[in-house]
């Protein structure tokens, strides 16, 4: 657990250390990450590199990752525009107060590390239907 926590905060000081007018996409120790600066908010995410050897034992695995870097930018800016129409204009504090609807939201578009739904309407539908809902319980206890 150590070992990913550093690994996290090494790539987002990368991140972080990186100009405007450098490309979002860098690779780092075995892994593609891709990110995207919103004003102060920066949306991060890492897959394997293109071409990953390992070692296990005596036999060599080699797997392919074939992820599209201009895919994985764009559903970061689909996931942005969301949760734009979901909480106004996103920022810090809806994510820190909200992290539970947050959440939610970005399990509605993906599912075990693949995106399945990138239709704002279809992805904001479920999230209204949760706070109707909750809306309705809060109501009967008055």
């Amino acid at each position: 657990m150590q070992e990913r926590v550093a690994l996290e905060s090494e790539i987002i000081r990368k991140c972080l250390s990186r100009s405007e007018l450098q490309c979002s996409f860098l690779e780092y120790r075995g892994f593609k990450v891709i990110y995207r600066r919103y004003a102060s908010l920066f949306f991060i995410v890492g897959t394997k590199a293109d071409f990953d050897v390992r070692v296990k034992g005596d036999k060599k695995s080699v797997a392919d990752n074939y992820e599209n870097e201009l895919g994985m930018l764009e559903f970061i800016h689909t996931l942005v525009e969301t949760m734009d129409r979901w909480a106004g204009s996103i920022c810090e504090l809806d994510i820190m107060y909200q992290l539970e609807q947050v959440h939610f939201l970005l399990d509605e578009m993906v599912m075990n590390g693949y995106i399945i739904e990138t239709n704002k309407s279809n992805v904001l539908r479920s999230i209204d239907l949760i706070e109707r809902e909750s809306n309705k319980n809060e109501g009967m206890f008055r």
